[in-house]
């Protein structure tokens, strides 16, 4: 399983909070507490039900005593077929409550398996959603899907099956000992003594079963991460020719999940055997003493035949106690996965009094960095931003231009808030952006990124993420200021084509089109373009710029760009490199200083007189 990266502080808590509960077999399954107690009155009349069951099974042998003794025994008499009658009829009724009792048992708590189930599912996946991107840094995601799915299965068969199960089986073990303490108490007590010895090989050998449990799980989560990264690059494995080589990963780790699965049924299916042989050969010992009791006439027949069907409940229970504690344990596993995702804590909070922006200007927004250093958590050892300052006014569009690993992607993950940075402070309209409400703060900024996101839904929906609220005509008019309504109305359905998983349905320039507009709806006094036309043919450039100019007006605009038309129309170039600024100035003033950006100009952009 992938673990999160030791440097964090939070990871260190979570692992704190999550190693107690390994040391005891089924501690961790306590962190199912918060889920359960808000239906308490589902659980007492699962109770209820489950008492009057119980109830029902304990009173069958004591009517089986009584038609043994007095319609067929020594004290048989005249009567004896009455006594029959009424003992069947007794038996009927006995049958009668134990039939609708568990009935009523086994709605209650699969209702409450479904619903606490159903509960941790949304509970993990909304805790997960706001996770920092340094969580997803170490985090596969076919690791979290694994544990919202197989985990929570295992927990829903807990919840829903097994606890109901060792309840019943408990009252059943308990109420049947202390009745066959009543018919025997001799006999009974040379059970106990010999089921002590019997019980403590087979709980050491449970111990060994739940580690298994746990590392079978492990395994398919392996799988299932694995399976996850490979199907969301199918493009890029295909390209490669990668099929056969990635088939063979898939079935290797497979193979690995089957393996480690068969070691934990081997272990179990030897448990479930040690659990039967030894418990049911103690208690046939012992009724072997009771026929010899009858025989010498210190027991009925009656009491024996009681005390036969009290052993073989006490007996059942045993071995579907042993049952249920290897789901029980398998279960546990799941829960210590699912409590170390809620446990997990983002660097990225929210303040505990955030402040308000001031009211937005006609102009955008004033935006400034302040002595930025600042190195992502898993290469703490190297600064991806060092001391990076640079003011923005209102309604200023500045380009941001370098190589490849110059810190521009960073600098916009930072003006998200994904990360703080080591030292040094953001501001938006004077305000510090740690001090904002994350909402608040993401509210007003809209972004194109340089990998567009296409969700698996229409056109309108998918521009509407922008702005859920916005109407129809609001997205149409995005579209159009994008350059994407041409393509959307050409589409079989408008815009209500549905346009495949991640956009597949669309072209390269269609897709960053379609976020222009999500960006464009949003309405942001802070617009970021990561990259914003790369993807796009010259014909389509040409209709998005103009597009993007016209966006620009009212608005702040950082751009990341290696365009020449992108960067030639910004009012300030800012080139970076190595994490720091280097250079600023206009495109003219900048290919004069024949520096850094003069040679990135000749070098990306051919139609660039750099003169000498």
């Amino acid at each position: 399983m992938t673990q999160r990266s030791p440097s964090s502080s939070t990871n260190t808590s979570a692992s704190a909070d999550t190693a107690t509960p390994r040391k005891g077999s089924l501690a961790a399954l306590k962190g199912l507490l918060p889920f359960l107690l808000p239906y308490r009155r589902q659980f007492v009349l699962a109770g209820i039900a489950l008492l009057f069951a119980a109830g029902a099974t304990l009173a069958i042998p004591a009517a089986f005593k009584q038609m043994i003794d007095l319609g067929f025994g020594a004290q048989a008499g005249a009567h004896s077929i009455k006594h029959v009658d009424a003992t069947f009829l007794a038996l009927f009724g006995v049958a009668a409550v134990l039939g609708v009792a568990t009935a009523a048992r086994f709605y209650m708590v699969s209702w409450l398996g479904e619903r606490v189930t159903a509960d941790i599912r949304s509970a993990v996946y909304r805790h997960v959603v706001h996770q920092s991107p340094e969580f997803f840094e170490t985090t596969q995601t076919g690791e979290v899907l694994s544990r919202l799915t197989t985990d929570t299965t295992l927990i829903q068969a807990v919840v829903g099956t097994s606890i109901s199960l060792a309840l019943r089986n408990t009252l059943l073990f308990v109420g049947g000992l202390v009745m066959l303490f009543v018919t025997s108490a001799k006999l009974t007590a040379i059970i106990l003594a010999l089921l002590v010895l019997v019980i403590v090989p087979i709980v050491l050998f449970g111990r060994r079963v739940r580690k298994l449990s746990r590392d079978s799980q492990d395994r398919i989560a392996d799988a299932s991460a694995l399976a996850g990264e490979i199907l969301n690059a199918m493009p890029t494995v295909q390209a490669f020719t990668h099929e056969k080589i990635e088939a063979e990963r898939f079935g290797s780790s497979v193979e690995g999940a089957f393996a480690a699965a068969m070691q934990r049924i081997r272990a179990r299916s030897l448990l479930t055997m040690l659990a039967i042989v030894l418990v049911f050969g103690t208690i046939v010992f012992v009724l072997w003493l009771g026929a010899h009791a009858v025989l010498e006439g210190t027991m009925t027949g009656g009491d024996l035949g009681q005390f036969i069907l009290y052993a073989s409940i006490v007996a059942g229970s045993i071995g579907a106690l042993a049952e249920v504690m290897g789901e029980a344990q398998r279960a546990a596993g799941a829960t210590e996965r699912l409590l170390e995702l809620l446990a997990a804590r983002s660097d990225i909070r929210n303040p505990a009094h955030p402040r308000a922006l001031p009211a937005r200007s006609s102009n955008g927004a004033a935006l400034a960095l302040h002595d930025l250093t600042f190195a992502y958590p898993s290469r703490q050892d190297t600064a991806a931003l060092s001391h990076v300052s640079l003011a923005i006014r209102p309604g200023e569009t500045v380009a941001v231009v370098g190589p490849s690993g110059a810190g521009k992607t960073t600098l916009f993950q930072l003006l998200l808030r994904y990360y703080d940075p080591q030292s040094g402070a953001i501001t938006l309209d004077g305000v510090d952006i740690r001090d904002l409400d994350l909402h608040t703060l993401r509210g007003a900024i809209g972004i194109v990124p340089q990998d567009t996101v296409i969700f698996s839904a229409d056109a309108m929906e998918n521009i509407r993420y922008g702005r859920p609220e916005a109407t129809d005509e609001e997205v149409i008019a995005a579209a159009k200021l994008a350059a994407a309504h041409e393509f959307i109305e050409r589409l079989p359905q408008g815009y209500w084509s549905f346009l495949g998983e991640r956009g597949v349905r669309l072209s390269g320039g269609q897709r960053q089109r379609i976020a222009i507009a999500r960006a464009l709806l949003k309405n942001p006094p802070l617009l970021l373009l990561d990259e914003a036309t790369s993807a796009l043919d010259a014909e389509s450039e040409r209709l998005v710029q103009g597009a993007l100019e016209a966006a620009m007006v009212g608005r702040t605009t950082v751009i990341i760009a290696h365009r020449l038309a992108t960067v030639q129309r910004a009012d300030r170039i800012v080139v970076m490199e190595d994490g720091r600024v280097v250079e600023t100035g206009t495109h003219a003033s900048l290919v004069a200083m024949k520096g850094i950006y003069a040679n990135l100009a000749a070098l990306q952009f051919h139609n660039v007189h750099v003169e000498h």
